[in-house]
């Protein structure tokens, strides 16, 4: 289906047309008063300036023209010339009944196919995820479901970070307290056996390499040996890192799906290390590689900066690689894979001068298509209420496991002093509860934001929360499932009986348009603003008419009917951001 405003636009730019006006003054926008009409049209002023009439004339004559049309109940002019427009209810019902029967619940779809990588989690292995992965976890999964959900092939990467120093660290911890271990033999052959690792000793290891690394020279160098002899394919090493692999990536996942967060490609730092020399001879052919200082650069500046942007650095003067060659490497793999058209990168907002530098080596190097969007997603910062980042009590970096069982034991304890839980599946409500509150009080801020977690907050049941739709959800089961329509009903409604029944269909009918901005925008929260108005005007539609209880039986159908809609376009908008809905709370 199309976005009602493209198709209320194509009836008005007709009109216009129609009485001799250019159709390009026919955009039609929601109104902002929708007490006053549900539509508007503004091109009544512009056309004044093209065709020395007034305004008011202008509109005038466009509304005659619409007047006519079916579609609208009111097409009505307000001085100085704007066009305000009302649908008519049986045009509405059959844009309801559209909306039911489309696969999609009237989201528009992509006009032609387009292929996008979404770059988002950015892990590095040998080291739990904590809150600082919570924000670019759950913001990049919203949009890759968001980008699928308006008819997009969408391809969701991790992006680890396997191949660099942080393995180097562990690896020289590890034979500073094992030397003995054969992987450590120079002689070591391939193919052989490493002992066996868990999360716990990697968590342990890393914090205390990195710790001596800063402390201590020899070992901060012994692991850059031991980084290079990976990276150059030692054996004993290889066979390391894949153990060291095998345990982090199982430990990620089980974290991820805790999280409802799930990727389509796992492919790490490593993966783009072979197409290094690809990207090095690009550079070198194209003349773009120079020397400065012993590295080896590319300058990027453009002659509209109004600040100095350094060159990005492809080989530090000890012939060693870093981020920037990674991910000009990953381009590389990603053109060659996949030949998208945009590649989307859900990272901390504070890294985009680094971005910056990438995208334009790219573009100076051709890595890409020309037609290839290549975006940096920046996001805000989680904080506490102080105001700074969110930290744990003792001023630490809190583990997202622990984060999130802080969440679920929250709503535990909520659940259980309420009077909606009574007879629920405590433990698992409380779980999905929990996800809910911290994923959606994160989503509902515009991701370039920093926001404040608040627990309390986000656990209500009132106001903009997860925990209010989950409850909105329920309420629309109870009433299905009392009226012996657990499967739901059909939308069969041959007139509006009432002024919030009309409001909830226009609610309905406008979620399609805040799936477009969502999704031009890379917004979820836009998602969760639509979603929280589904709940509010479901909410007056059930307090306005008593739909259990009705004896006409045309019109408890019609109700119903509604109710199973709105139920499964509010389980649309949760499942964008990724949010499980529950039975009954």
């Amino acid at each position: 289906m199309r976005a009602i405003t493209d198709v209320l636009t194509g009836l008005v730019s007709a009109a216009f047309e129609k009485q001799g006006y250019s159709p390009e003054l026919g955009a039609v926008s929601v109104s902002d008063r929708m007490d006053l009409c549900q539509f508007q049209c503004n091109g009544a002023f512009a056309a004044a300036k093209l065709y020395h009439k007034a305004p008011f004339i202008v509109a005038g004559e466009v509304a005659a023209v619409l007047a006519e049309n079916p579609v609208f109940a009111k097409a009505e002019v307000v001085k100085p010339g704007f066009l305000n427009l009302t649908l008519a209810d049986d045009f509405l019902l059959s844009l309801m009944r559209d909306i039911a029967a489309d696969e999609n619940l009237g989201v528009p779809q992509a006009e032609k196919p387009e292929t996008i990588i979404i770059d988002y989690g950015g892990p590095n292995v040998a080291k739990p995820l904590h809150i600082g992965h919570l924000r670019s976890a759950i913001i990049g999964e919203s949009i890759k479901r968001l980008a699928r959900a308006t008819g997009r092939r969408v391809y969701g990467d991790i992006h680890m970070g396997d191949w660099g120093l942080q393995i180097g660290l562990v690896i020289a911890e590890l034979a500073s307290r094992h030397p003995d271990w054969p992987c450590f033999d120079p002689d070591f052959p391939q193919g052989g056996e490493v002992p066996e690792l868990n999360v716990d000793l990697l968590s342990e290891v890393y914090p205390a390499a990195s710790k001596r690394s800063k402390e201590e020279p020899e070992f901060k160098a012994a692991a850059q040996a031991a980084t290079f002899e990976l990276q150059r394919g030692r054996s004993g090493y290889m066979a390391l890192w894949r153990e060291i692999m095998r345990v982090s990536v199982a430990d990620l996942k089980a974290n991820y799906a805790r999280l409802g967060v799930d990727f389509d490609l796992w492919y790490g730092e490593s993966d783009a290390d072979r197409y290094e020399p690809k990207l090095l001879d690009i550079l070198t052919s194209k003349g773009l590689l120079v020397e400065s200082e012993g590295a080896k650069v590319v300058e990027v500046t453009q002659d509209d900066d109004k600040a100095p942007m350094p060159p990005v650095i492809i080989k530090k003067s000890d012939n060693s690689s870093i981020y920037a060659t990674t991910d000009l490497s990953t381009i590389i793999q990603r053109q060659e894979d996949f030949d998208p058209d945009r590649i989307w990168y859900v990272v901390d907002k504070r890294q985009s001068l680094h971005f910056t530098q990438v995208f334009r080596c790219a573009r100076k190097a051709g890595l890409v298509r020309e037609e290839c969007e290549l975006e940096f997603l920046g996001f805000g910062t989680m904080n506490g209420s102080d105001g700074h980042a969110y930290k744990t009590r003792d001023g630490g970096v809190m583990r997202l496991s622990d984060l999130l069982d802080a969440a679920e034991s929250a709503a535990a304890e909520k659940l259980a002093a309420s009077e909606f839980t009574q007879g629920a599946n405590l433990s698992d409500t409380a779980r999905k509860v929990g996800i809910a509150a911290v994923k959606f009080g994160d989503l509902i801020n515009h991701r370039s934001k920093d926001y404040v977690f608040d627990m309390d907050k986000f656990l209500s049941f009132e106001g903009k929360t997860g925990t209010y739709l989950l409850y909105s959800v329920t309420r629309i089961n109870s009433i299905l499932r009392r009226a012996g329509l657990d499967d739901g009903a059909p939308m069969a409604a041959q007139r509006v009986y009432t002024d919030a029944e009309r409001e909830l269909m226009l609610t309905i009918l406008l979620s399609g348009e805040a799936f477009v901005r969502a999704f031009d925008e890379k917004a979820p929260n836009y998602i969760c603003e639509s979603a929280y108005d589904l709940a509010v005007a479901f909410s007056r539609f059930y307090h306005d008419n008593h739909i259990l209880s009705e004896t006409d039986g045309a019109k408890r159908s019609a109700w119903l009917g509604l109710c199973a809609l709105t139920r499964r376009l509010l389980i649309k908008h949760l499942d964008v951001l990724g949010i499980e809905a529950v039975e009954s709370m």
